[in-house]
């Protein structure tokens, strides 16, 4: 089984937690899948679950360098000089990253309002940029962006190998037939946007038998 989560913000990327924040309990009721591979709760976007262990390898052993892309709201006017900067490779404090691809973009037009919106400030510009990368670290975007002097205000994370968040809203799913990758991949009987699997949520800690949907 593959599942494509639109993750929204402020989510943390687990089923469960002890101090009642948001989870992804909160948005799918199916057992026996797992992220492949995590995202920020400060970020948004594709999260790709998965209960099959060898695609959640394939999707997170740095050895398969699996590429994934981002819209990135950054605070600053990006200069050629710095998308450059980002293209060739960024030093961080845990060694170079890989070159990257980086572009940048209009505002993009299908990008939903985040709760709570972004910090603006008035005398301040900010853009966006598309950054596709081959690599895993720990907030890489956001430690690129920032040695380059472009603040990252917002990161939605838009493909992640061969699988593309699309038009999924936040906090929506769809489900995808599980065929391997070497063939053509079709959409499931049942893998319409915004598709839930019945069936009652789990309990979660200080909110016990709690089926409240978003």
């Amino acid at each position: 089984m593959i599942l494509l989560l639109n993750k929204p913000y402020d989510v943390l990327c687990q089923f469960t937690d002890g101090q009642g924040r948001r989870t992804l309990a909160d948005f799918i009721e199916l057992p026996g899948i797992y992220p492949a591979g995590r995202l920020d709760r400060d970020s948004e976007g594709l999260l790709v679950l998965t209960d099959d262990g060898e695609l959640a390898h394939r999707l997170t052993d740095p050895r398969h360098a699996h590429r994934k892309t981002y819209w990135v709201q950054v605070e600053g006017d990006p200069s050629e000089e710095q998308i450059e900067a980002l293209r060739r490779g960024v030093p961080l404090n845990d060694g170079p990253t890989r070159p990257a691809e980086a572009r940048r973009i209009e505002a993009p037009a299908s990008i939903w309002p985040r709760d709570p919106p972004i910090r603006v400030r008035q005398r301040i510009p900010d853009a966006w940029l598309e950054l596709t990368i081959s690599e895993g670290r720990n907030r890489q975007v956001r430690r690129m962006t920032a040695a380059v002097g472009l603040p990252t205000l917002r990161l939605i994370r838009v493909a992640s190998g061969e699988f593309a968040l699309g038009d999924l809203e936040p906090g929506r799913y769809r489900l995808i037939d599980p065929v391997p990758a070497t063939r053509s991949r079709r959409s499931a009987p049942d893998a319409r946007p915004g598709y839930r699997a019945p069936g009652p949520r789990p309990a979660r800690p200080g909110r016990a038998g709690s089926a409240r949907r978003r």
